[in-house]
C-alpha cells in the first residue's frame, strides 16, 4: 500500500520520509528539539499507532561570527554547559594554533575556561567524532575558533551533521586583519545551514565587524602573515578600520 506523508515544519526546518507502514495512511513528522526528530504514525481513523517509527535524528550546522572580543568562547561554553545540565555528552575542539591559554584550553575574556580536544589541519574530524559517538552517543559538536578550519574539515562537519546526525556549532571570526576571509569561515558562510551574528561594538558606537592588528606599542599593523596569535586586536567597524588602506583588493 503506498503511504502519504504530511510533513509538519517548524523553525528549525523540514524532514521527508520514505516506508510504509502496513494499513496506515500517512505519517507526521514533527520538531520536539533542533536534533531530534520524533515520528508519530496514525491509521485511515486517525487514531495514533501504537507502534513507532524509530527516532530520526536531523543535525544542522551552525557557524556564529563576530569580530573579536564579541564573546564567541564565552557563548560556546555557556551552549555546551546547557547540554550537558540536560544529561547530554558534547564533544569540544579547538585548534592547536590557537595556544594563548595552552593548547587544548577554550579561554574566554570573563575567566572562564575548559579542556578541549586540539586538533591540527591534518587531522580528521568526522573519523574522530564517529568513534566516540560509537562508544558514547555524542549530542552536539563545539568547535571554537573555527576560522582555522580547514575546507576539507568543514566538509567533514557537514557530514557530520548529515550522516551522523549530529549537531555542530562553530565559533569564529569571518574575516582576518586585512579584512580577507579565512579559509575555514569562508566554507562556512556557503555551507552551514545556520548563521549567527554575536554582535559587539566599536569605539565609534557603531557595530564592530573588522579585526584590526595591532603591535605591541600599540601601532596599527597593516601587513603580515595572516595568523599571527601573539599580537593584539581591536574590534572596528568598517569605517574606522579604513579598509581601502589594509586591503590587497586595490
Amino acid at each position: 500500500m503506498d503511504v502519504q506523508l504530511s510533513v509538519q515544519t517548524s523553525r528549525h526546518g523540514s524532514y521527508r520520509s520514505a516506508g510504509v507502514c502496513p494499513k496506515k495512511e500517512f505519517t507526521e513528522l514533527s520538531f520536539t528539539h533542533p536534533v531530534i526528530l520524533m515520528t508519530r504514525m496514525w491509521d485511515k481513523k486517525g487514531s495514533q499507532c501504537d507502534s513507532q517509527q524509530p527516532e530520526i535524528k536531523m543535525a544542522k550546522l551552525y557557524f556564529y561570527y563576530s569580530a573579536m572580543n564579541a564573546g564567541k568562547s564565552t557563548t560556546l561554553l555557556q551552549a555546551a554547559h546547557n547540554y550537558e545540565e540536560q544529561g547530554m555528552k558534547v564533544l569540544l575542539f579547538t585548534p592547536t594554533v590557537d595556544d594563548r591559554a595552552g593548547v587544548g584550553t577554550i579561554s574566554s575574556r570573563i575567566g572562564l575556561e575548559r579542556e578541549a580536544y586540539a586538533f591540527e589541519k591534518q587531522f580528521d574530524l568526522l573519523e574522530y567524532i564517529q568513534r566516540q559517538h560509537s562508544e558514547n552517543k555524542i549530542s552536539c559538536v563545539f568547535v571554537d575558533e573555527c576560522q582555522f578550519l580547514t575546507a576539507k574539515q568543514v566538509l567533514q562537519l557537514t557530514l557530520v551533521c548529515d550522516r551522523v546526525g549530529i549537531a555542530v556549532l562553530c565559533y569564529g571570526l569571518r574575516t582576518d586583519f586585512q579584512g580577507e576571509p579565512f579559509e575555514g569561515s569562508k566554507y562556512l558562510l556557503a555551507w552551514a545551514d545556520e548563521l549567527g551574528e554575536i554582535k559587539t561594538i566599536c569605539t565609534s558606537g557603531k557595530k564592530a565587524i573588522m579585526n584590526a592588528r595591532m603591535d605591541a606599542d600599540g601601532n596599527r599593523v597593516w601587513e603580515g602573515d595572516q595568523i599571527a596569535i601573539g599580537h593584539n586586536y581591536v574590534a572596528l567597524s568598517r569605517k574606522e578600520f579604513e579598509l581601502d588602506k589594509v586591503s590587497p583588493v586595490k
